[in-house]
Order: structure tokens, then C-alpha cells, then sequence
């Protein structure tokens, strides 16, 4: 479990692509320190297990599945990356509740600069617009945001648009994304819970009914 506060900007060293999965050894001698072997890290919003770990690096599998939800298929030697540890129990919970189980990427759509913010739009797939709500949390590779606006419903491509201040465009990845590039998205956990619950319930009426 993360908060989607993201602890340090960390570099992949080294890609071993395998038949159906990748090797990934990234470096962040902070989100390292005080890791063992089988803790998670958090890599741009996809929760990682560590397997092998010197001072300074971590080396995770990442399996097929994850490389085809995420952007982690491409990961390169040099490519930046967010890095959060696994939340401590007690501890503070600046953003709120992150998996690490995306649900899938959007496209950077456009970039639009402030006086002393940035706001980026970002699209959403129709499966996922229904999880998605102004003033709700959202997870962008794995940094924790607010929704700033989302699209009309009766509009045919959905997105929607988080507002980023200095710290966060300085501290994460999301400061140098240009537009066309892809992120990783996990949506709300309580979004997805109602969502199932909704889900159960219609099928449960059309049962009754028929």
C-alpha cells in the first residue's frame, strides 16, 4: 500500500528482457534504504517486488500482464522514474490510498502553463471515465493528485485535467511529460468498490425481472 507521495526520482540501470517478462534494475539509494528482499516499491505507480538489492539499486520481475497495462514495457536504460516505499502503518497518509495495481495508461493531451502551476489533460478510456470524478484522487505514475476538471459526460472522448504546483513538477516525472507521451493510472479504490457494487446489484434486478 502507497500514498502516492512520491519519495525520489530514481533511474532504471539496466533492462533483461525475458520470454514473457523483464528484469528491471533501478537505481534510488533512498527508496532502497531499509528495503529486504520481497518489499514492494512503487515504480511509477506499478507495485514492484523486490528480488535483488545492493546500496544503491533494486532489481524486480515485472510479468507480462504488467507490461501490457503499463508503461514499463517502455522503460530503458537512463528513463526516470517515481519511486515510493510501501506506507509504514502509523505513519502520515498525505495523499491517499494507492495500490500499485494500475488500471491502465492515458496520453498527455495538452500542457498549459500558470503563473506558478501547470495543468495537464490527460485522456481517459470509457472504461475508466466512470471512475474518474472532479475533486476526486487520481494516481498519475504514481504521484497522488487532485482532479481539477474532468470532461462533460455527453462528450464522445473523455479526459480530465489535474493542475500540478513547483514541487510536484520539480519532485516527479510529471514535470518533464510532453504531450503524446503515456502515464500509468490507478482511479479511486472506493470508485472501483461502488463501481462492483453497482454492477452486482443491476445484474441482480435483471435476474429478478426476467
Amino acid at each position: 500500500m502507497f500514498t502516492g507521495i512520491i519519495e525520489e526520482l530514481g533511474t532504471v540501470n539496466r533492462v533483461e528482457q525475458g520470454t514473457d517478462a523483464v528484469r528491471l534494475t533501478v537505481r534510488g539509494p533512498l527508496a532502497v534504504a531499509g528495503a529486504a528482499i520481497g518489499d514492494s516499491i512503487s515504480v511509477n505507480g506499478v507495485c514492484l517486488t523486490v528480488v535483488e538489492r545492493t546500496t544503491e539499486t533494486f532489481t524486480a520481475d515485472v510479468m507480462a500482464q504488467t507490461l501490457r497495462m503499463s508503461t514499463l514495457a517502455e522503460a530503458g536504460q537512463g528513463t526516470p522514474v517515481n519511486l515510493e516505499r510501501a506506507a509504514l502503518v502509523g505513519g502520515r497518509l498525505g495523499g491517499h490510498i494507492v495500490q500499485g495495481h494500475i488500471d491502465g495508461t492515458s496520453e498527455l493531451l495538452s500542457v498549459t502553463p500558470g503563473e506558478a502551476w501547470r495543468v495537464l489533460r490527460f485522456s481517459l478510456s470509457p472504461d475508466l471515465a466512470p471512475l474518474v470524478t472532479n475533486k476526486g484522487s487520481i494516481a498519475v505514475d504514481g504521484v497522488s493528485l487532485t482532479v481539477s476538471t474532468i470532461s462533460p459526460a455527453t462528450e464522445p472522448e473523455q479526459w480530465f485535467e489535474v493542475s500540478l504546483i513547483p514541487e510536484t513538477l520539480t519532485a516527479t516525472t510529471l514535470g518533464k511529460r510532453t504531450v503524446g507521451e503515456h502515464v500509468n493510472i490507478e482511479t479511486d479504490i472506493l470508485a472501483r468498490h461502488v463501481e462492483r457494487m453497482l454492477a452486482l446489484a443491476d445484474a441482480g434486478s435483471r435476474r429478478s425481472h426476467s
